[in-house]
């Protein structure tokens, strides 16, 4: 644990009202271009930066303004374009949707410069840039929200009403994935739809563990309390060992070609458990090189009934826990528990024909916190326990699955909010 006597947190943390949320986007590739699009379906807000090393990207970024009716944001581009952007006047907030490894230093410079800052998944990639995150968000009382788009998923919103309502007990235990078959994306061309310079398939080479555990995590840190009555205490984590991306490079580019002969450190399938102060357990996996469906498990366990969204919805309740309901058994008990932003926010999503439910819930629920100077749904808090775990996780495989201590990033705070 740190300590930082001249520091005091920033859980529940508000600001005034913001009412038009001035917003800069930092990177306009595949995931910063859609981050344009969908913030241009939300009320309240005006773009008036955007930063992109490539001025393709960005001349695509200032088209879609112009398509929307929009007038043309300040660009910037060139290797330290973002660091002029952040320092624009006429910002609120800064969105980073580069590749990881430049994310903390975005955003902790963002904050430097008293912007709020949301960040892609994840926040960071080392439990010392966490720390940067967090230190950072306390000195300048500003707001660092990652971006988890799966906590606002439908059915991980119902089992989290369900469980705020005492229906499915006491939780014990929870699980989280993030399976999707990425190989075609990682040995793809940036034109293709690949990763810019192959980033993503670069980070394979020279890491294991679980580099991005936060879309099974975060649901089940909400489910649990984490960090608001509870906290992550250890974890213990493994890897298969690698052959899927090498299995995918002889087929696609053939034997003896550079793309075959290349090692990889990360293992096909890494499982981390993770024990929690109040003796509750978690279960993460990633697998992005094996043909698997797609799935992150979204998996409840607690004393009065289970919830699991793949590979298909599934409740059990007591006393009929051995049954699964099904039917309109099934549909009723959904329809009940339905969490009030997807009854609100969600449903507004399908009127309007918006292709992510949950995408559009994350955004408009950031962008009306802001406006309404309410404090964010996810702090600086959540992004540093759920994306710590990619250090910690890679230190426990590389030392015989060994124990590994999560740090209080709250300093002590959970215990009493």
């Amino acid at each position: 644990m740190k300590d930082s006597p001249t520091q005091s947190h920033v859980l529940q943390l508000s600001h005034p009202p913001i009412p038009v949320v001035r917003i800069g986007i930092i990177g306009l590739g595949n995931r910063g271009l859609l981050t344009l699009q969908r913030y241009l379906q939300i009320e309240g807000i005006e773009i008036n930066a955007l930063c992109e090393i490539r001025e393709g990207n960005l001349a695509k970024a200032q088209q879609l303004l112009k398509e929307n009716n929009r007038p043309g944001a300040t660009g910037y581009t060139g290797p330290e374009g973002w660091k002029k952007m952040c320092e624009h006047d006429e910002l609120d907030i800064v969105f980073i949707c580069t590749d990881w490894l430049m994310h903390t230093a975005m955003a902790t410079f963002a904050m430097e410069c008293n912007k709020h800052v949301a960040i892609e998944v994840p926040a960071a990639m080392s439990v010392e840039e966490c720390w940067q995150l967090v230190d950072t968000a306390e000195k300048t009382r500003r707001h660092c929200i990652m971006l988890e788009n799966c906590c606002y998923d439908p059915f991980a919103l119902t089992t989290l009403n369900m469980a705020r309502q005492g229906i499915l007990g006491t939780i014990m235990h929870v699980e989280g994935a993030y399976i999707h078959d990425l190989r075609s994306m990682y040995f793809a061309e940036e034109s293709e739809g690949g990763y810019h310079n192959h980033w993503g398939k670069r980070y394979s080479i020279e890491h294991t563990g679980n580099p991005y555990p936060t879309h099974g995590l975060g649901p089940a840190c909400q489910i649990l309390d984490i960090h608001r009555g509870d906290k992550m205490e250890y974890l213990v984590s493994m890897s298969t060992h690698q052959a899927g991306m090498s299995e995918y490079a002889r087929k696609k580019f053939g034997k003896d070609s550079p793309e075959a002969r290349q090692e990889y450190k990360l293992g096909d399938v890494n499982t981390t458990l993770i024990h929690t102060a109040k003796g509750k357990t978690i279960m993460l996996q990633y697998d992005v090189c094996t043909p698997r469906p797609y799935s992150r498990l979204q998996t409840v366990c607690g004393t009065l009934g289970f919830a699991q969204k793949y590979p298909v919805p599934c409740i059990a309740l007591e006393p009929n826990g051995d049954t699964p309901l099904e039917g309109k058994a099934l549909e009723e008990v959904l329809s009940r528990y339905k969490h009030p932003f997807s009854a609100t926010i969600g449903e507004e999503a399908h009127r309007r024909g918006l292709p992510n439910e949950m995408n559009y819930v994350m955004d408009y629920r950031l962008i009306y916190c802001l406006r309404n100077g309410l404090p964010l749904d996810m702090d600086v808090y959540d992004a540093a326990e759920w994306s710590c775990i990619t250090e910690l996780s890679e230190k426990s495989v590389l030392n015989g699955s060994i124990p590994v201590e999560i740090p209080d990033f709250t300093r002590g705070a959970w215990k009493t909010r």
